[in-house]
C-alpha cells in the first residue's frame, strides 16, 4: 500500500483523517507545521498556530502509532502569509490569509516535504473532495458531503497539477461523524473546538496591525459618494468595505464604508444602497478543475467564505484575469477577498477581487 503524508494540525479533523488512512492500510506519516507562536509563545484555544497544537498533534500520532515530524515553517509563514495580510490591509484591501496559507504553505511546502519522504500522496483534514471528470478523465476539486463545513473556497489556489497528489479522507463524512470516530478512538481532540479563521490574530485584527506594521498609517478624509468631506479617518488599514461601526459619524441613516481609495488616502462613505455592485474585476485567477476558458462561462460564485453564492457570468480577459457580471447586485463586494467559481459541486477556479462597480 502507498505511503501517505498527512498534515497534522492537532485538531479533530486531521487526527481522524490520519486514522481513516491507517485503517485502509496506508503507511501514514504525520507532518506538523510550526507556523506562528505569537509574541510570547502564547497558548490559545481555537487556533492552528499556537504551541499547544504541536503537543496535540504529537499525541494524536502517538495514539495512532504513526511517525511524527514537526516542521518549522515560521519564517515561510511570516513571509508569505502574515506579510501578505499586513500589506493587503495597508493597500486598502481586506485580504484572506487562509487562502494564501493553503496555497503556499499547506500545499506547496508540504507537497515538497512529502516527496522528500518518498510519499506518493499528501492528505489533509479539509472538507473537500478529489474526483474525476467522467467525460475527460481529468482530476477535479469538488465540494464534500458536509456542505456546512465545505472548505473548497480556501483551496482554490491549489495548482491543477497538484490535485492528483492530494487526498481528503473526510470527503464523505459530516462533522458529527468525525467527532464520533474520534471519541471511539479515544482521541484527545474529540471535543476540541474548531479553529478560528485567522489563526494568528488572537482578538481584534486592528490591534494586531498596529503592533506589526512598521509604519504608522496616516489619517485621511472621510468623503461622501458625491465628494463632500465628512470627517477624518484613522488610517486605511483599520477599515473594510461594508463597515458601519467605529466611523464616528452620525446621520439620519447609517453611513457605511463603500470604497477605500489608497491613492487619495481617503475612505468613501455611502448609504446602504451604495454598497451593491454587479460587475467585479478579478485578477490572479487560478483554474483548478478546468483549463482557462476562452468564451463567457456561466457559474455560481462565492465572494467570501460565508457567502451563500450567486449566479454570474465569467468574461475572460486573459488566462489569469476575468470580468465577473453578477445576475443580481451583491452587497459589500470587497477587494482583497477571493471570488471562487463553481458549476454544480465542481470548483472551477478562483482569484482575487480587485474592484467592483
Amino acid at each position: 500500500m502507498a505511503r501517505v503524508a498527512i498534515a497534522m494540525s492537532g485538531g479533530v479533523d486531521s487526527s481522524v483523517a490520519a486514522a481513516l488512512l491507517k485503517d485502509k492500510g496506508y503507511e501514514v506519516i504525520g507532518l506538523h507545521m510550526k507556523l506562528y507562536r505569537g509574541p510570547e509563545n502564547e497558548i490559545r484555544n481555537k487556533s492552528c498556530c499556537s504551541i499547544d497544537e504541536t503537543l496535540d498533534a504529537r499525541l494524536a500520532c502517538y495514539r495512532l502509532g504513526i511517525p511524527f515530524y514537526a516542521l518549522d515553517y515560521q519564517q515561510e509563514f511570516r513571509e508569505t502569509v502574515i506579510n501578505y495580510f499586513i500589506e493587503g490591509y495597508s493597500s486598502g484591501n481586506t485580504p484572506n490569509p487562509c487562502v494564501m496559507c493553503n496555497k503556499k504553505i499547506k500545499s506547496s511546502l508540504l507537497l515538497k516535504k512529502a516527496a522528500e519522504l518518498d510519499c506518493e500522496h499528501l492528505a489533509t483534514g479539509h472538507y473537500a473532495r478529489i474526483c474525476s471528470n467522467p467525460d475527460t478523465g481529468s482530476t477535479q476539486l469538488s465540494r464534500p458531503q458536509d456542505l456546512r463545513k465545505d472548505q473548497t473556497y480556501f483551496l482554490h489556489g491549489i495548482l491543477s497539477t497538484e490535485l492528483k497528489q492530494l487526498m481528503f479522507p473526510l470527503a464523505d463524512l459530516i462533522k458529527p461523524e468525525v467527532r464520533k470516530i474520534a471519541k471511539k478512538l479515544k482521541l484527545a481532540s474529540a471535543n476540541k473546538p474548531d479553529s478560528q479563521e485567522v489563526c494568528f490574530v488572537p482578538k481584534d485584527y486592528r490591534t494586531f496591525l498596529k503592533n506589526e506594521m512598521h509604519e504608522i498609517p496616516f489619517p485621511g478624509e472621510f468623503v461622501s459618494v458625491s465628494g463632500e468631506v465628512l470627517g477624518e479617518h484613522h488610517g486605511l488599514p483599520f477599515y473594510t468595505i461594508g463597515q458601519r461601526k467605529g466611523l464616528g459619524l452620525s446621520d439620519s441613516t447609517p453611513y457605511y464604508v463603500v470604497k477605500i481609495d489608497k491613492d487619495k488616502n481617503s475612505i468613501v462613505l455611502g448609504k446602504e444602497e451604495d454598497l451593491y455592485s454587479q460587475t467585479v474585476s478579478v485578477s490572479n485567477v487560478n483554474w483548478v478543475s478546468i483549463s482557462a476558458p476562452e468564451k463567457p462561462l456561466k457559474v455560481s460564485v462565492k465572494l467570501r467564505y460565508a457567502h451563500h453564492g450567486s449566479f454570474a457570468t465569467v468574461f475572460p480577459e486573459s488566462e489569469t484575469k476575468i470580468r465577473l457580471v453578477l445576475d443580481s447586485p451583491e452587497r459589500a463586494v470587497t477587494p482583497g477577498q477571493a471570488a471562487v467559481f463553481y458549476q454544480d459541486d465542481i470548483l472551477l477556479g478562483g482569484g482575487k477581487i480587485e474592484s467592483s462597480i
